[in-house]
């Protein structure tokens, strides 16, 4: 505990200067944009030149060969995304990746201050000064550099699945795993907390955007669903440092793609095991944050391919760990993220590796890939350990007010 209070301590006193953190590093991120200085943004291209595709008939068979001489980048989403992506394509690519960029960097400062409030944590310095560091840890900079749009599916996630309105949970949920799939597993929160309209609201918003990719084209929707989905190669190489998912962890320290076989069955049964006990402690404490973590960083351990971009959910996962509990487990933890992101050990990963399909590496390189799933995993325990109840005591300690203990 005494690690969280010390930076939450160091916080307090630079909280003074937050507005010049966060005013500093946006112009910093944006002088970038303006420079192009590694801002390819190489997957916000693929989503604007590849959507009219959709109209062709050729949107699964189009690459992006530019910027990549190992992997030409092909489209991977539902025919409804790319719908969604077509308006991008009527301006200038410009225009295209600064409002994209903009519409991001306000995201994360949404997935930020929206975290803090599920905590109970209203300071609006706190936010400004977070959003302005996260700008800068690796899962969210690769995600602004290739133009990804993790931190636009995470604060529609966020901001959807704790609404009062079950409708409008549900339509969250759907609309987002409609344009990406693997928010779907964001229905499970539904489910443990036992909001079955919201569940039910999911179901309808994901089928409708199923059925308006039908309408728009029929022969690209069957090949997608029926031929494509679940096709993890095509989505890119399973091996390479940059998949922090539990099958590209345990294919590199075995050697070898280890697909959808036993070694990748038990670790996901592990893994969901869990999870499980997480996200009962969770809900017994009635802990949203804690909830929703879980659910998201269950979908990020078991799902075939999560680049490290995909891992903008150890912001949320930061703030609960700092400002949700006092615990020296919840401590650590925060201590192990903020090393792991801030450290860029992926992109030092990627640098080592001779190619992104050699799965094989020294055993050192091996465990220094487990990281993000390594960590997830710390979360996990964090939460069941940290939120289980305990006989004839009350519920964990729980920071009601940061802001007072800042000034103690």
């Amino acid at each position: 505990m005494e690690v969280g209070v010390g930076l939450r301590a160091l916080e307090g006193r630079v909280s003074a200067v937050a507005p010049w953190v966060f005013g500093l590093s946006l112009l910093g991120h944006l002088a970038m944009v303006a420079f192009q200085t590694k801002m390819t943004m190489v997957d916000l291209m693929v989503y604007r030149n590849a959507s009219p595709e959709l109209f062709t008939g050729e949107l699964y068979q189009w690459r992006l060969k530019e910027f990549s001489d190992q992997f030409a980048l092909p489209f991977t989403y539902p025919p409804f995304s790319a719908l969604v992506f077509v308006p991008l394509s009527w301006v200038p690519w410009a225009v295209a990746r600064w409002v994209w960029q903009l519409v991001s960097l306000a995201c994360l400062w949404f997935i930020t201050r929206k975290s803090l409030d599920l905590v109970g944590s209203r300071d609006p310095r706190r936010a400004l000064l977070w959003t302005g560091l996260f700008i800068w840890v690796e899962p969210v900079r690769t995600t602004l550099n290739y133009g990804q749009v993790n931190l636009v599916l995470a604060a529609l996630l966020l901001g959807t699945v704790v609404s009062a309105r079950a409708w409008r949970q549900g339509a969250g949920v759907g609309i987002a795993a409609g344009l990406k799939l693997t928010p779907a597993i964001s229905g499970l929160y539904f489910l443990v907390t036992r909001q079955y309209r919201a569940a039910a609201w999911s179901v309808v918003a994901f089928a409708a955007t199923v059925g308006v990719g039908y309408a728009v084209s029929p022969g690209q929707s069957t090949q997608f669903w029926f031929h494509l989905l679940g096709d993890a190669e095509r989505v890119g190489p399973v091996g390479s440092a940059i998949n922090q998912s539990l099958r590209g962890a345990l294919s590199r320290t075995l050697g070898y793609d280890v697909q959808t076989g036993p070694v990748f069955l038990v670790a996901v049964a592990a893994a969901a095991v869990l999870a499980g006990f997480a996200l009962r402690a969770a809900v017994r404490a009635g802990d949203t944050l804690a909830m929703v973590v879980t659910v998201q960083f269950l979908g990020l351990l078991v799902s075939p391919i999560s680049w490290s971009h995909h891992w903008v959910w150890a912001v949320p996962a930061l703030m609960w760990l700092l400002y949700g509990v006092r615990h020296r487990l919840a401590a650590i933890a925060a201590a192990a993220w903020l090393a792991a992101i801030g450290s860029y050990l992926i992109s030092f990963l990627l640098n080592a590796q001779p190619s992104i399909w050699v799965v094989s590496r020294p055993w050192y390189y091996s465990a220094l890939g487990w990281v993000y799933p390594a960590v997830g995993v710390l979360t996990l325990v964090t939460v069941a350990v940290v939120l289980r109840p305990r006989s004839g005591s009350r519920s964990p300690e729980r920071v009601e007010d940061p802001v007072d203990l800042l000034r103690q």
